[in-house]
């Protein structure tokens, strides 16, 4: 059974980053009163600015029509809809490897909301390299279908296979229910790990070299409640990994003189001990669900 993943300690995190500074900033001589930042205290300055952001899941949320969908075991509970955006904005410069986005529904219990579908997954990776904007929607059966331009399709569904073929159409002839409208990643090959169906749970990692050009990034979730439940509370993580490779290459020099031993060895474990150094914010809401389909 899928468990959740254990999200940073972001305020730690932003301490090991200030020690970060001080540490290069000092073994690289760097002095107050106007002498240039070394391009490693730049990097770690331009990490420190990176701003993270989640988005209101009260703004796409959306109860679901039963006449429009099979909604088994809907008798029991009522089906709802909404998306959640994380934007990343870093500097320039700066590079990253990893974004994750958790979210956990409660009460827990017998009230206990449930994950029916989540997306983006990894059966749309290759849809998504295209780097082409898509409208995703659902079709009656709660699957996710794309819609894109009719001049891009034929190019499209001659790179796809088997059962996504069939999932994607021009947006001239797309008929299902529009869940994330002109859904788009600026990314290389982003591998993406997505569960959390029939928890009260779900997340998603995606891993790119190019994860810093995500801009706002588009999630979108489809749950059930039993009926009677009018609210419930929803908690969200996010964050976004540095690529380690990137943060040390011009302080690789100084990292053996550091007074911090942590700070050592968080460098020298390189991408997995980036996640003690991630940017990233947490939220919660309390949402009254919609009464009307």
């Amino acid at each position: 059974m899928a468990q959740p993943i254990d999200s940073p300690d972001f305020g730690q995190a932003e301490a090991n980053l200030e020690k970060l500074f001080t540490e290069v900033t000092t073994q690289q001589g760097f002095l107050s009163g106007g002498t240039p930042l070394s391009l490693g205290a730049a990097n770690i300055k331009e990490l420190m600015e990176t701003k993270i952001s989640l988005g209101n899941p009260r703004d796409k949320l959306v109860k679901l029509k039963k006449g429009n969908f099979k909604l088994d075991s809907s008798d029991i509970y009522d089906f709802y809809y909404t998306t959640i955006t994380v934007s990343l904005i870093p500097k320039p410069a700066t590079r990253f490897w990893r974004l994750t986005l958790q979210l956990d529904f409660s009460p827990k219990g017998g009230k206990e909301p449930i994950v029916q579908k989540i997306f983006p997954i990894q059966q749309w990776r290759s849809v998504m390299t295209f780097g082409v904007g898509m409208d995703i929607g659902l079709d009656e059966n709660l699957d996710w279908t794309a819609a894109v331009d009719s001049s891009e399709l034929s190019f499209i569904r001659q790179s796809l296979q088997g059962e996504l073929k069939a999932k994607v159409a021009s947006k001239t002839d797309f008929n299902g229910f529009l869940a994330v409208p002109f859904f788009k990643y600026e990314l290389g090959n982003p591998q993406i790990t997505a569960t959390g169906e029939n928890n009260s749970f779900c997340y998603w990692r995606i891993e790119d070299q190019q994860i810093q050009k995500i801009g706002t990034a588009k999630f979108a979730i489809v749950f059930k409640v039993p009926k009677g439940v009018d609210s419930i509370t929803l908690t969200g993580k996010a964050w976004a990994e540095v690529d380690m490779n990137w943060l040390t290459a011009d302080i690789r020099d100084v990292i053996g003189a550091f007074k911090d031993s942590l700070l050592k060895s968080i460098l020298r474990q390189g991408n997995q001990g980036a996640n003690q150094l991630s940017k990233g914010i947490a939220e919660e809401w309390q949402l009254q669900l919609p009464t009307e389909n």
